[in-house]
């Protein structure tokens, strides 16, 4: 019986506090992660630091609280344009060699350019398969306290 509670303690410590197997649902972060990947989700990562840019974290959407996987792309103060396909924070071109070759970055509408400042305790995040990806340009900046952890590739 105190082996079964030891055990059960143990997993739960472990599996909600340090590392947690997580499945990834979609294409949207292709080609970093698989669609069905598993992929183990280091819920200790911020403990002691922050979430920072190009982490892949899993999160809970703002919007409906599922889980996904998106990368941050820009941090708290931080501003993000979007430009003829291009993705620009604090008015630099950003460098994103995780990308295919010719990936381009749209608003929502295609022909719009669009304008972000990322708030206080919030990070704006891209899915890395960026066509077909839901994320900060749909839901916008994601609080800190939405992020579960860093994923470990």
């Amino acid at each position: 019986m105190v082996l079964t509670v030891l055990g059960t303690l143990s997993y739960l410590v472990v599996s909600h506090l340090i590392v947690q197997l997580i499945r990834v649902e979609g294409v949207s972060m292709y080609p970093t992660l698989a669609d069905s990947g598993c992929y183990w989700l280091n819920r200790s990562a911020y403990l002691v630091g922050e979430p920072q840019r190009d982490d892949v974290v899993a999160l809970k959407d703002p919007q409906d609280s599922t889980l996904e996987v998106k990368r941050i792309i820009a941090t708290p103060g931080q501003s993000i344009y979007l430009k003829s396909g291009r993705v620009y924070v604090d008015g630099k071109l950003l460098h994103e060699p995780y990308l295919l070759d010719g990936t381009t970055t749209y608003a929502c509408e295609k022909s719009v350019d669009e304008f972000f400042c990322v708030g206080k305790d919030k990070f704006f995040v891209l899915g890395d398969n960026r066509g077909i990806s839901l994320d900060s340009r749909i839901f916008g900046a994601v609080p800190r306290k939405n992020i579960l952890g860093k994923v470990i590739e």
